[in-house]
């Protein structure tokens, strides 16, 4: 591939690790040779890294795969993923999702980014719906605007939810910060 394949979400190969372009600048200077200034990131590691790649020059197209696979069980501090489509049973290392894990459900679906064939990490969504397992009542009168209380979710996670909100509600969770969003109906 040449630098004028560069572009955001572009998959590459920096000295033999698969990274994700997260952004990019093409510079053409008044003098002198225009080059593409890119921000890429460490799909395995999560490591950013800022490059510059002159006009011309020659990536190499990372060899990752994208599958849509369905979180089965934990199995020690590794998690187990099913293909939906073959009964294909795969590890994923917990260091590979690492603080995501307080989000994973029975069943749910996710990307699982494989490099060489081997797992090297999850894309989670932007949100998940999840059971409140634990909460202590609201103080009736305690109704200071914004005040909030720790609930324990179906994971085992603890968030904090609005004091209204009740054991064995349903919520919507805010993946990126594990902030609480709203109260979700499940009938």
């Amino acid at each position: 591939m040449d630098t004028s394949d560069i572009r955001k979400g572009l998959k590459m190969m920096v000295d033999d690790q698969p990274y994700v372009v997260i952004d990019f600048q093409f510079v053409k200077p008044g003098k002198g040779q225009a080059f593409t200034r890119v921000k890429i990131k460490n799909l395995a590691s999560g490591a950013v890294l800022e490059r510059t790649y002159k006009s011309g020059e020659k990536i190499e197209q990372a060899d990752v795969e994208e599958r849509q696979l369905q979180y089965i069980y934990p199995e020690g501090t590794d998690f187990v993923f099913m293909d939906a489509s073959t009964g294909e049973q795969l590890t994923v290392p917990g260091e590979k999702i690492g603080d995501d894990a307080r989000w994973l459900s029975d069943g749910m679906n996710l990307d699982v980014t494989l490099f060489k064939g081997q797992p090297i990490g999850i894309s989670m969504p932007a949100h998940v719906v999840l059971q409140i397992v634990t909460s202590e009542p609201g103080i009736k009168g305690d109704t200071a605007s914004g005040a909030t209380k720790p609930a324990t979710l179906s994971t085992g996670a603890v968030v904090n939810v609005p004091l209204f909100v009740q054991a064995g509600e349903w919520v919507k969770i805010d993946t990126s910060d594990g902030r609480y969003l709203e109260r979700v109906n499940r009938r």
